[in-house]
């Protein structure tokens, strides 16, 4: 079976032998949550995060291994079933990217329909996001994470009728937190706090069919109000399969991610991909790219990690380029391009110089 799951390719003309082989022959997991417990099976030891605070606190990462990872899906997503979330339910997602957020955005994806929003997005267009998903838990940026995000999720939970909003707390961060004030008619609490309460060893629900709704993610809106475009299980883990199918990344390789979670090359190339092949993944902090302490030591932070491979946009290379080379970045050997929202090449980094 694993040579039906890991096809040979070494150009174009093997596309026709490897697209002769119907998918449900090849052995793919039915869902997310499938693909991580088959990944915590394999390598339940093996660290799969690694999610800096910050560019400046890049060697003091939060740290996870898979079975870790998969035992905190379970609570969290046992919590918003708590919670009265059900297959059909939204659970949206309005947060920069921490160490809780990357559980969070699976656990709502085993529990219900993720809805990731991005927080710049006007007031106006979340709340119609937010009922269109019909979402009925907000997951946002906790005060201590991002205070001007949760002072605005709190009047959006009011607004769009919400029913539970929770709060993430910074990667890494400490237990002693700023304040939840109340909000009439919603429940609000921490989601790890509530968390620690639910079994980590099922999930106590009914999981996911692989043609469940996965997620609903909102296009950018460029042309117009954004839009949301639903996902299934099977879409999201046949893309993070042909993401992973790319024999040039094996499983010691470690991949670096910093694209915000509200995008979909986030969600399957560095969330959803490496878990077919227990590959590690350092995540950057919440401002991701545009945090000017990650740029200035973005070449140690490689070194530091062995880091194989990265996904970015053109700007950010254009940014990496002008950095000199302060470190042994021998282990950098691929980079994914993002380009007018489609993956367009997986270029390889043949050299790098000052």
């Amino acid at each position: 079976m694993d040579d039906l799951l890991w096809p040979t390719y070494h150009g174009p003309g093997d596309l026709a032998a490897i697209e002769a082989v119907p998918l449900g022959d090849r052995g793919l997991p039915g869902t997310t949550y499938e693909l991580l417990v088959r990944a915590a099976g394999l390598w339940p030891d093996r660290v799969a995060l690694s999610v800096l605070r910050d560019g400046e606190a890049w060697e003091q990462p939060a740290q996870r291994t898979f079975a870790e990872l998969l035992a905190d899906v379970r609570r969290y997503a046992n919590t918003f079933h708590a919670l009265g979330v059900r297959r059909t339910d939204g659970v949206a997602l309005l947060a920069p990217n921490c160490d809780e957020l990357i559980t969070a955005t699976v656990a709502a994806q085993l529990a219900g329909i993720a809805a990731p929003i991005n927080s710049g997005l006007s007031r106006r267009h979340i709340v119609e996001l937010l009922r269109r998903s019909g979402a009925r838990v907000l997951v946002a940026a906790g005060p201590d994470l991002a205070p001007e995000v949760w002072d605005h999720a709190r009047g959006i939970a009011l607004e769009a009728g919400i029913e539970t909003l929770l709060a993430l707390r910074p990667s890494g961060g400490s237990q002693s937190e700023a304040e939840l004030l109340p909000i009439d008619g919603v429940h609000v609490g921490h989601l790890s706090t509530l968390a620690a309460e639910q079994p980590a060893d099922r999930f106590v629900g009914e999981p996911p069919s692989a043609t469940d709704l996965a997620a609903l993610f909102h296009t950018g809106g460029t042309t117009g109000t954004p839009k949301l475009a639903a996902h299934t299980h099977t879409n999201e883990v046949t893309d993070a399969w042909m993401i992973a199918a790319i024999s040039v990344l094996d499983t010691e390789s470690v991949l670096f991610a910093a694209l915000p979670l509200f995008h979909v090359n986030a969600l399957v190339v560095t969330l959803l991909a490496p878990l077919y092949k227990g590959q590690r993944v350092v995540w950057a902090g919440p401002l991701g790219y545009r945090d000017t302490g990650l740029s200035a030591s973005f070449w140690k932070v490689v070194e530091r990690y062995r880091v194989s491979s990265m996904s970015g946009v053109p700007t950010i290379y254009a940014v990496l380029a002008d950095r000199p080379v302060d470190a042994d970045i021998s282990s950098l050997k691929f980079a994914l391009m993002r380009w007018s929202t489609k993956l367009r090449a997986l270029a390889q980094v043949a050299s790098v110089r000052p």
